[in-house]
């Protein structure tokens, strides 16, 4: 059962067993119970209590069972679950919850080195785009620190929080802890850590390990004796990421030299580490590459957690996709790879299968690499392929297409229709029960839309074999789907236009109302930072196939709430004095949150950066902001006005507006 710390940090991070007991808890953690028998819902519930207590210091499951084993069984489910797409919470902490001065996102993961080079080759991709010589790009590669994450912009420290807000611990300054390498606060992001040496030596005894020893240090409680001397020794310390001893150089000699500069980063100090962080250097390509809700584009860590085995296939199945794609899952024997039961692994696609002889008695070699499903390396001993001729869901002929087989029957195949339903409410992220068995169900009776499961009764779902209770739960969470208030990026991405992920939706939305979408053409699209004229195209094609269906759920009155819309310096609606210029916010603002600013220049027309570059037009500094980023903006002619300054200039508009 729960300790006591684990029953108080639950409760912080507001996580409450719902479908879980603390038994069940514990049977699925010590694998008791195979992660692949649990419903979403379960495994969703899950991972957020071990994510909490793990951050917590009262881990239940290690780091890698978290990453190899539960969430890769979500990512092999549903790709692109809500859950996979927002930063992983730290825990609460008492103290005052506030705005971060800048978004503390996660980061993106690589497990081999063809996966760094994928990374690569799409910053080489944004740097031909924006006109940067990629041979000239600075890579930087340090150490992946293994500890608390937290921001200090001089005057307070944060926790990570949700990534958008955290908890302010300036406590554990005031406790005597320094930043590492006698630096100076003000230096942003880094970690909380301890000496591994120190740690073993004089801490093991006292705390199971060094996260539950980073945790005692941040809580409200008084420090624990041996914690506090750990402080005073200077063991323990606040160590910002700018400091971390770096290599940085073209990508020609990171690539000439990878393995033994990745070894030595790794090593570079004497501090947990879980890997190496990898990222370029050019303030203004990370500006155009930007970040999705999770991690940004122009990071990335490399981990290293690589096993390969033999297998046999038993068999190989197709499995119909919402686009109507057969992918090929090759059943295995069951095979233990990187802590957890390997049960399939995917082919990737029938090309592969018919070219390598992927059939049942073939023997494979498999790598999991990370938060994926296991991939085929080779074929060792070839068999007959398997290849189907029918739809498995609707039994239709397929097509090549390619190296893809298809079902073209996108109106009645069973599978496809229940993915797309699935995937409304899984992306929608507001309403529970509508999981793959029930969708199947539903199907079963008749329903083929989503606007037609809205359009039941809980008479109608005892109707089609579902118990009172469960189908009350069904039709109240209906109607809280529609009330409870969601982002309207978040309401389109759940109609699954091809290339409108939730990124591309919000983008999208930043500059056209939702009731605008359907008069759209290629032009209006590509004229949006990030959208290339073929995206263009699928989404105005896209667009046009669900224009039915999405005025039809539309109407039934969803709580949306509204992006702020940016205006368009191609095509501004009024002109401001800030109108298509591109402003830095920098240093501590008394007008507002840097945020809500940002939003407010945004919704002025402005464009809003994260760092000065060549291409700033204006950088607007608060208080305490250092004398080297203000010569810095003025050596590169970008003019510098206080926050005061600022306010003057658009307080006409603002007052008018």
């Amino acid at each position: 059962m729960f300790t006591e710390e684990q029953k108080n940090i639950l409760p912080r991070a507001n996580i409450h067993l719902e479908r879980l007991s603390e038994e069940r808890v514990f049977e699925i953690a010590h694998r008791q119970v195979d992660e692949g028998t649990l419903s979403d819902n379960e495994l969703v519930e899950f991972l957020k209590i071990a994510n909490a207590l793990y951050r917590g210091g009262h881990q239940i499951i290690t780091d890698a069972e978290y990453d190899f084993t539960f969430i890769a069984e979500l990512r092999v489910r549903h790709p692109s679950h809500p859950f996979l797409q927002v930063v992983e919470p730290e825990s609460a902490y008492v103290g005052k919850t506030v705005d971060l001065p800048v978004r503390m996102l996660s980061t993106e993961k690589a497990y081999t080195h063809d996966e760094i080079k994928a990374w690569v080759g799409r910053i080489r991709k944004a740097a031909n785009e924006t006109g940067i010589e990629f041979s000239n790009l600075i890579f930087r590669v340090t150490p992946k620190l293994d500890g608390f994450a937290a921001y200090d912009d001089g005057q307070r420290l944060y926790t990570r929080g949700d990534g958008r807000r955290g908890t302010d611990i300036t406590r554990v300054f005031d406790r005597g802890l320094v930043v590492a390498n006698d630096g100076k606060r003000g230096l942003g992001a880094g970690e909380i850590v301890v000496r591994k040496d120190y740690f073993d030596e004089y801490l093991s005894p006292y705390f199971e390990n060094t996260r539950n020893f980073q945790a005692s240090v941040v809580k409200e409680k008084e420090l624990e004796e041996h914690a506090a001397k750990a402080i005073i020794d200077k063991a323990a310390v606040f160590y910002p990421f700018a400091l971390l001893p770096s290599w940085e150089k073209t990508y020609q000699e990171l690539e000439s030299d990878y393995e033994n500069i990745i070894t030595s980063a790794w090593n570079s100090v004497e501090f947990d580490v879980d890997g190496v962080i990898l990222e370029i250097c050019n303030d203004e390509l990370k500006r155009v590459m930007g970040a999705t809700r999770h991690h940004y584009r122009w990071q990335i860590a490399f981990k290293k957690n690589v096993e390969n085995a033999r297998v046999k296939v038993l068999r190989v199945l197709p499995q119909t996709s919402r686009s109507g794609r057969i992918n090929p899952v090759a059943e295995i024997e069951p095979t233990r790879l990187s802590g957890a039961m390997i049960k399939r692994a995917t082919a990737h696609h029938y090309g592969m299968v018919n070219a390598n002889g992927i059939g049942s008695g073939a023997v494979i070699e498999l790598t999991r690499s990370g938060e994926v499903i296991p991939k085929i390396v080779k074929v060792i001993v070839p068999a007959e392929p398997d290849i189907p001729e029918i739809c498995p869901s609707c039994k239709s002929d397929l097509i090549w297409d390619g190296d893809y087989l298809y079902c073209t029957n996108n109106i009645e195949c069973p599978a496809q229709i229940a993915h797309t339903i699935e995937h409304f409410f899984k992306t929608l992220g507001n309403v529970d029960g509508f999981g793959s068995a029930t969708i199947e169900k539903f199907y079963n009776h008749g329903i083929r839309s989503v606007f037609e499961v809205y359009g039941k009764t809980t008479a109608d779902f005892q109707g089609m074999g579902f118990g009172p209770k469960q189908s009350e739960n069904l039709y109240n969470e209906l109607i809280r789907s529609r009330l409870e208030k969601i982002e309207d990026w978040r309401f389109l991405a759940a109609f699954g236009v091809f290339r409108m992920g939730t990124g591309n939706c919000e983008r999208l939305l930043s500059h056209h109302p939702l009731e605008d979408l359907f008069n759209l053409d290629n032009e209006h699209i590509v004229a949006i930072e990030g959208f290339a004229e073929k995206t263009a195209e699928f989404v105005v094609k896209g667009l046009n196939r669900i224009q039915g269906i999405f005025n039809s759920i539309y109407n039934l009155g969803f709580n949306l709430e509204r992006t702020p819309l940016v205006l368009d310096s191609n095509f501004p609606e009024i002109t401001t004095p800030i109108s298509g210029k591109l402003i830095v916010f920098t240093g501590a603002m008394t007008h507002g949150s840097r945020s809500d600013m940002q939003a407010e220049a945004k919704r002025l027309g402005a464009k809003v950066g994260s760092s000065v570059t060549g291409k700033t037009d204006l950088l607007v500094a608060g208080e305490n902001v250092g004398a080297t980023k203000i010569t810095d903006a003025e050596a590169r002619g970008v003019s510098v006005i206080t926050e005061e300054q600022y306010l003057a200039l658009i307080r006409k508009v603002v007052a008018s507006s």
